[in-house]
């Protein structure tokens, strides 16, 4: 897992992990804004953007190496922690091993509810149509699904005509098969847990989920936005959610 590091490491740390399939460069303009205030840490997930080489194994450890790296550089603390999508799963289980490990937190479009029925097609599927991710057409396609507005489309085809089928099996599989840990209940972060009014009913009912268990928390429902819409499209009205969280008295 690499790490990108932006803005002045005396200012308070926020760290953002991206979604699956992406890379730290979905979050270039919330990073522009937010390194003024904070010391922005943009983890590469293993087996994405820079890091393709690296197999991703799974939710849980990479979850690990971000817990890792908070203890190694950041004494065990920072200021704030987000995810987007797989990312936020990643949150999910960073603030459920380690209660208080952030001030805040911001989880959007995270799965909780395991989908077996997705899991079990996984490496067929892959094994049929791993080749499709190197046409620039397929890509495209792909992009739309993902909300990736145009002007990042190059990043995204250059990293994840890239990544191996490996990775692209076990990120589907840890993706559909998480489920977050009992003790979620003793984490002291302030959360912020964000999902689309588009998004699929398995979705709002993990938010849902996710506000019962996380004391200090905040369910906002998006409307008109899509699954994992608001962090790669609408920069500006993300950056403003961020700030107003950290802001708020939970």
């Amino acid at each position: 897992m690499i790490f990108k590091e932006f803005g002045n490491s005396k200012n308070p740390t926020l760290i953002l992990v991206h979604g699956g399939g992406l890379s730290w460069w979905m979050w270039k303009q919330q990073i522009e804004v937010l390194s003024k205030d904070y010391y922005v840490v943009a983890p590469i997930l293993d087996g994405h953007g820079d890091d393709y080489q690296t197999d991703f194994v799974s939710i849980e450890d990479s979850a690990g190496k971000v817990i890792n790296y908070i203890k190694k550089n950041q004494n065990g603390k920072v200021f704030a922690i987000g995810g987007l999508s797989i990312g936020a799963q990643i949150v999910v289980e960073i603030i459920s091993r380690e209660s208080e490990i952030a001030e805040f937190a911001i989880i959007e479009s995270a799965l909780v509810y395991p989908i077996k029925a997705i899991t079990a097609f996984t490496v067929p599927m892959f094994n049929l149509f791993y080749g499709l991710i190197k046409m620039k057409w397929y890509a495209r396609l792909q992009a739309k699904t993902l909300n990736i507005p145009p002007e990042l489309f190059d990043s995204y085809f250059n990293d994840s005509s890239r990544m191996s089928k490996k990775s692209l099996i076990n990120m589907t599989n840890s993706n559909g098969n998480y489920s977050m840990q009992k003790k979620i209940e003793n984490s002291t972060a302030k959360t912020l847990i964000l999902v689309g009014e588009k998004e699929l009913p398995i979705m709002k009912k993990s938010a849902v989920k996710l506000s019962k268990k996380i004391k200090h928390s905040t369910l906002k429902i998006l409307p008109k936005y899509s699954h994992g819409e608001i962090g790669i499209s609408d920069p500006r009205e993300y950056i403003e959610l961020c700030k107003s969280h950290f802001s708020s008295v939970l």
